[in-house]
């Protein structure tokens, strides 16, 4: 991870989490008890940014492809899964203890590996021990050993294991891909920066079976892939790139992998990885279990087993992504008064806006209720709506604008007489006057884009 800043607002992540819990994005877990250290609540703003980061993925991902196929495998696995994949002897991080105010660090992650960054002192830490990630429970009401089960630190695996159901039940033949959105869970030695990195989190996983002479085209294949799935969703370049792993960063199963990174205000971070995990995992599940997970091409009259291009997504720190790379402030004329304020937009994208309209009656006036009430229910089923009826028109687009909302449909009196509301648009602040009986097919327009 570079320590390069984000220079051009150094305090971008601040504003960031402060707006999170004002606006309803995220919300400390178990507040009213103090909180609980590395675990948040996506409050109805954050669960519908998260829905929509999940739906768009999987919408490129599966739905618009012929080549992938879907899959919700369980969390809880039994020991042998995570036995033959690796994880029970290498999903480790090496660990460090302070003896003088006794916090606990990850040995590769510190600055100086001499200097405890709590209390400051030198010479202080253990010798480095290795800390295995994976959360271990029991299964039935019996604790003890032969009860042991596992929650899955990774989704991927669920895939592998499911290889040959879903090549026996879809009609698919290399290549072709299996890809699943679930919840994982790691015991971080040093979770931290808000929900980047988190001891409960969602990955957007896929796992691509190949035959082996093709694995090099498919890896650069979806590298550019990956990389393009940000940009179209208005991730700017500046803060987006690929950067290739050096030999000794890959993981024990990778002979290539590549992140796409973003520039937090931190620095560089990963988004995302895709790696090539050859026949690493179908064959140690095909030893461990007796199973054949192998491919047979009739054509070829030939046996493989097919290696795996692993594209594999953080759901919950892409959210973040987005937000970061949607925040911005700007000086303007507060609208109706001509004076001075500094506006707060989230600019997403239409597809991962919250809330893709909000209908604003100009007053609780009771003449106006039945119009916009009327304009709701023609645009809730098409798109996520907020409603909104206190406060200054004015306070309430810029409250809009915090919400990253594209677009404000306002019922005034006028509407009364010519059946037509006001478009707001958030970016530009742009109006336009759009009959009702056309309203959905203008919104359509606007908001209906890839």
């Amino acid at each position: 991870m570079s320590t390069e800043p984000a220079a051009a607002q150094p305090d971008l992540f601040d504003k960031v989490v402060n707006l999170c819990k004002r606006r309803g994005f995220v919300y400390p877990s178990a507040e009213i008890y103090g909180g609980f250290r590395s675990t948040y609540d996506y409050g109805p703003l954050g669960v519908l940014l998260l829905r929509n980061v999940k739906d768009a993925w999987w919408r490129s991902m599966v739905q618009l492809r012929h080549d992938i196929v879907g899959l919700d495998a369980a969390i809880l696995s039994p020991p042998a899964v995570w036995e033959a994949s690796g994880h029970l002897q290498n999903f480790t991080d090496p660990l460090v203890d302070c003896r003088n105010c006794r916090e606990r660090f990850r040995l590769d992650q510190l600055d100086d590996p001499d200097l405890c960054p709590a209390c400051g002192r030198r010479g202080t830490f253990t010798e480095a021990r290795q800390f295995n990630l994976m959360f271990m429970t029991y299964a039935g009401p019996v604790e003890g050993a032969g009860h042991e089960v596992y929650l899955r630190p990774e989704t991927a695996q669920g895939m592998f294991v499911n290889f040959k159901n879903v090549l026996e039940t879809s009609r698919k033949r290399p290549p072709f891909g299996i890809a699943q959105i679930g919840k994982s869970f790691r015991n971080e030695i040093t979770p931290g920066n808000f929900v980047f990195r988190t001891r409960e989190f969602e990955q957007m996983e896929m796992e691509f079976f190949v035959p082996p002479a093709d694995t090099q085209h498919w890896y650069e294949y979806w590298c550019d892939e990956r990389l393009g799935w940000y940009r179209s969703l208005g991730m700017p370049d500046h803060l987006l790139r690929l950067r290739r792993h050096d030999a000794e960063e890959l993981s024990h199963y990778s002979s290539a992998t590549s992140d796409v990174e973003f520039l937090f205000p931190w620095g560089w971070d990963e988004l995302e990885g895709i790696a090539n995990r050859g026949d690493y995992d179908l064959t140690q599940h095909a030893k461990h279990s007796g199973e054949r997970l192998e491919f047979f091409d009739q054509a070829a009259n030939e046996r493989y087993t097919p290696h795996v291009i692993e594209p594999a997504a953080g759901a919950t720190r892409t959210a973040m992504a987005f937000l970061m790379a949607a925040y911005d402030e700007e000086e303007v004329e507060r609208e109706g008064q001509g004076k001075g304020e500094t506006r707060v937009v989230l600019r997403f994208h239409p597809r991962i806006a919250p809330y893709k309209v909000a209908v604003l009656p100009l007053s609780k006036k009771a003449e106006l209720q039945e119009p916009a009430r009327e304009v709701l229910s023609l645009v809730q089923p098409h798109w996520m709506c907020d409603y909104d009826e206190t406060q200054a028109i004015g306070r309430r687009y810029r409250r809009q604008d915090e919400l990253g909302t594209p677009l404000c449909v306002t019922v005034d009196f006028e509407t009364l007489d010519d059946r037509a509301v006001t478009i707001r648009d958030r970016d530009t602040m742009a109006q336009d006057r759009v009959p009702i009986d056309g309203l959905v097919e203008h919104l359509r327009a606007r908001l209906d884009v890839d």
